[in-house]
């Protein structure tokens, strides 16, 4: 069952009956709070003999160590301290959570000797324990850990305690917008339709979040041809989805994000094959990410004015569905010849994209879609695929994915594979077969934008279905949250 962390700092405390957890660096010196913790050196006895050298995210376990108040002694090593990353202390957050085991009380002594731990570090350790204690398993009536404790207090002790509480608030929004994309992904088709999506966007409401829902009346007058045509084919209306975060100044120009929300994708008439379809309940995984971002600016009172847009549809093959040959018109009044139906987020995009740029005038547009399979062959699941028109929000983006490791890949756009796609019905189509397949979708998109920095991301295999990591145990992994956070708090806030 999922596990919840009460969070909090101090400059010392008790560790009776409490799971006591060290942090130490490889070499030899001492664990974090060694005296408080193991006056008479059990744990030092015990890593000689276990052989035990502090590389990173190893772990010691000493239960009920002698001469000690806590129940047990965990110390995790963090490595050589000149290789410690961003990430590193995320990760060895994460590591801390998966030892808590059956532990009702953790006690965290984040003093390493050997290193300055700063505010930010311990906020970004905290962060990565929450992260690691999500576990979806809502729909599970038999749980098998049903003796484990559903709230852990843990209390992180360090000299700087008020400073690290401080940037905790900031990283505690972050999880909890991870947390809602992970949920969103993770939750069965048959419970979140487009409706159900846009009905949890307007809980964002609650925390200061501005937020509008267009119906297939409203984007029908604006002539959102593309999206709906995505939509026709299933008995759950399509919706889009404005979200506003005012918290800059009243004159700067907001910066938008984008996210498919394709909330099942059969492949419609070009239907997929049927094994492994089930994973096509995480083809939102874009719009995941972009309500999970609002929920974290706002939360954390980002300084920044930001949008967020959700095409939100079902991709369905009934007898009302389109049709390849079919043409469509995009808001943009580009038309477009349907060449396979599985080519979709594309489509719902399109319309989403001229609308955030003629309707917001942005400082730049991001989107993020699982958007083609062609991205997974091309990086597997270690990045995600870039494709920009700006080489400053290109390098932006790429610098805040290397701080959160969310990673990405730049990916090229030429006018040889805009050729691709061009019809001899239309102006465009909306596929040009498997060669380039991803660039070819990107230069899809680039025809809805104009002079607007923009840059698409292409989530396919790092939104779901993901390696699992420190932490991350979830088959959705919130991706795209801590990224555009980060790009947002290194460059565009104050």
């Amino acid at each position: 069952m999922s596990v919840q962390l009460n969070i909090s700092f101090a400059k010392s405390s008790s560790v009776a009956a409490s799971l006591a957890i060290q942090l130490k660096l490889s070499g030899d010196l001492p664990a974090s709070g060694l005296s408080e913790v193991d006056p008479q050196g059990v744990g030092a006895r015990a890593a000689g003999i276990a052989k035990f050298s502090a590389k990173a995210m190893t772990v010691l376990d000493v239960i009920a160590p002698h001469g000690s108040d806590a129940d047990r002694l965990t110390v995790i090593g963090l490595g050589k301290p000149d290789t410690l990353t961003v990430y590193d202390w995320l990760r060895a957050g994460g590591v801390a959570a998966a030892n808590l085991k059956n532990a009702k009380k953790a006690v965290v002594f984040l003093d390493v000797p050997g290193l300055d731990v700063s505010a930010a570090q311990a906020a970004d350790f905290a962060l990565g324990m929450l992260l690691r204690s999500y576990a979806f398993d809502s729909y599970k009536t038999a749980k098998k850990d049903d003796d484990k404790p559903a709230t852990v207090d843990v209390k992180i002790v360090m000299a700087g305690h008020a400073a690290a509480k401080k940037a905790f608030a900031a990283t505690e929004a972050i999880a909890s917008g991870v947390v809602l994309a992970r949920d969103l992904v993770n939750l069965p088709p048959n419970v979140l339709g487009p409706v159900e999506f846009a009905d949890k966007a307007k809980e964002l409401k609650a925390l200061g979040v501005e937020v509008e829902v267009l119906t297939e009346v409203e984007m029908k007058k604006l002539g959102m041809g593309a999206l709906l045509g995505v939509a026709q084919g299933s008995v759950r209306p399509p919706r889009l989805v404005v979200m506003h975060w005012n918290g800059g100044k009243a004159k700067d120009k907001p910066v938008a994000f984008v996210g498919k929300g394709v909330v099942f994708d059969t492949g419609g008439i070009s239907i997929k094959p049927g094994a492994g379809m089930e994973d096509m309940k995480g083809d939102m995984g874009g719009a995941a990410a972009v309500i999970g971002l609002m929920h974290t600016l706002a939360a954390r009172k980002a300084k920044v004015n930001a949008v967020g847009i959700l095409g939100l549809v079902e991709n369905m093959p009934d007898g009302n569905a389109q049709r390849p040959g079919d043409i469509v018109t995009s808001m943009s009044g580009q038309t477009i010849e349907i060449i396979n139906t599985d080519a979709e987020g594309r489509l719902v995009l399109a319309d989403a994209l001229f609308y955030t740029k003629e309707r917001f005038k942005p400082r730049f547009m991001v989107n993020l879609a699982t958007l083609t399979g062609a991205i997974v062959v091309a990086l597997g699941n270690v990045h995600a695929g870039l494709f920009s028109n700006d080489e400053t929000l290109a390098g932006q983006l790429t610098a805040a994915g290397e701080t959160t490791s969310e990673k990405l890949w730049r990916m090229p756009l030429a006018k040889e594979y805009d050729k691709i796609i061009d019809s001899r019905f239309a102006d465009m189509k909306n596929s040009g077969g498997r060669p380039a397949g991803s660039i070819t979708a990107a230069q899809f998109l680039k025809r809805f934008v104009g002079d607007t920095p923009w840059a698409h991301l292409d989530i396919a295999a790092t939104a779901m279905n993901s390696p699992q990591t420190e932490i991350n145990t979830s088959w959705a992994s919130g991706y795209g949250v801590r990224l555009l956070d980060e790009l947002i708090r290194a460059n565009y806030e104050g």
